[in-house]
């Protein structure tokens, strides 16, 4: 069956809020084995909108419309599927009775004449309630022919509408599919998109069911393994044999095949597997890294305290770094990071470091140290790596390019120390 998604907002066609709706909406779809051709934003106006749902009944069996479910004028959505549909809006009394509890329950009594907007639903429509808001889901059959279009109408809050999709829309379309797709992620750090491409071209080239699609991130490379079948365990049988491959062929640079686990998730884990501490010293990244790492859950377990040294004054009080050094061979270099590292691992008491010193612009640079000059050094155990990385983006990206690289040289030193200590058992 084809599905079509129908995002509505002048927000959202104008930039001023991120569409992350029809994302999620086109990855449930496709894990529902429903085929997705055509996205398309339209503003609040009732006439385009009108259009736009004739358009899309003449070639997808499936409209999925979020947003413009509101109680004011500009909130068109369900007004604009009644009329092409010729279906005239009656008023719900069980949503009407949820609209008051949900008043009620926030200290608003009175419910303003609007809201009321909300309880008329198209005759005839299933209504799903809006466990997180005022503004109920609508499922509208219509008959045309001898086939059967549906149009799903959802509010636009994603914490709403996800929701609502997950605990009844899917459920209603998982009915309607008799094939699934299902798809495993494997998450790669520390090599190229060119070279991973390089690598599977084999694959690649060869594939038919499932099939292998590269995706380039922040420094990492995602390879989403997709399967049709006709229910999830078939397919996750023919995916596995995929899975094994590329873990065989990549080795330590998979560090999850996990979806909702990120690479920061993966560092603390192993941190905490081994009952390792961290610290971190940082100077032009001003704190990310700290934050990515305290985004984690549990994170308190192994990452006690960090320094953010952004001058060189900061360096040598706070985690030891000689003021020789410094005038030397300036803020921004080898030596410098690695007693950044150093320092900050004793400061802390802690078994591992990472340190970050490096320009990250726009301005700032010079010949010598141009603007993406960035230094990193990881201590582990008595042990410290330093390296050197010329980026080239953004301030913002050679930011954050900085602290995944970060992450990944701690995760190899981890695995390293690893390796190191099966070798010594073995002798």
């Amino acid at each position: 069956m084809v599905v079509e998604l129908v995002s509505v907002g002048t927000e959202i066609l104008l930039g001023n809020i991120v569409n992350t709706n029809a994302a999620y909406l086109a990855e449930q779809c496709a894990s529902l084995g429903l085929s997705l051709y055509y996205q398309s934003v339209v503003g609040d106006n009732e006439k385009r909108l009108k259009d736009t749902i004739k358009t899309a009944m003449k070639r997808s069996d499936i409209i999925i419309l979020t947003g413009g479910l509101g109680p004011t004028k500009d909130d068109l959505t369900k007004d604009a599927a009644a009329k092409v549909l010729e279906r005239e809006l009656v008023e719900d009394e069980h949503t009407k009775k949820l609209i008051i509890e949900y008043f009620e329950k926030r200290k608003r009594v009175k419910v303003s004449k609007n809201n009321w907007k909300q309880a008329l639903v198209p005759k005839g429509s299933i209504v799903i309630d809006n466990k997180n808001g005022t503004a109920p889901g609508l499922i509208i059959e219509e008959k045309k022919d001898k086939n059967i279009k549906r149009i799903i109408l959802l509010p636009g809050p994603p914490n709403e509408m996800k929701k609502m999709f997950e605990n009844d829309i899917k459920p209603y379309l998982s009915k309607l599919s008799d094939e699934v797709i299902y798809s495993v992620t494997v998450k790669i750090c520390g090599m190229g998109e060119s070279l991973v491409e390089t690598e599977i071209a084999d694959l690649i080239k060869e594939q038919k069911n499932p099939t292998i699609a590269p995706y380039a991130k922040m420094d990492e490379v995602h390879l989403r393994i997709t399967a049709k079948a006709s229910n999830e365990n078939e397919a996750k049988k023919m995916i596995r044999p995929v899975v094994e491959d590329l873990q065989k062929r990549f080795g330590d640079y998979v560090y999850s095949t996990d979806e909702k686990e990120t690479l920061e998730d993966a560092v603390v884990k192993m941190l905490k597997k081994r009952d390792l501490t961290l610290t971190a010293v940082e100077s032009c990244t001003g704190g990310l890294f700290s934050g990515r790492i305290i985004n984690v859950s549990g994170a308190s377990d192994v990452f006690k305290q960090g320094y953010i040294t952004y001058s060189n004054k900061a360096k040598h009080r706070l985690v030891g770094v000689q003021k020789a050094t410094l005038k030397k061979y300036g803020a921004v270099s080898e030596k410098v990071a690695k007693e950044m590292a150093k320092g900050g691992a004793t400061a802390a008491k802690a078994d591992a470091a990472v340190a970050i010193t490096g320009v990250a612009g726009p301005e700032g640079g010079t010949d010598d140290k141009p603007v993406g000059l960035v230094y990193i050094a990881c201590y582990l155990n008595g042990k410290t790596n330093v390296e050197e990385f010329r980026f080239t983006g953004t301030r913002d990206k050679n930011r954050h390019s900085s602290v995944a690289k970060g992450l990944i040289m701690l995760r190899k030193m981890v695995l390293d120390l690893e390796k190191s200590e099966k070798k010594e058992k073995k002798k």
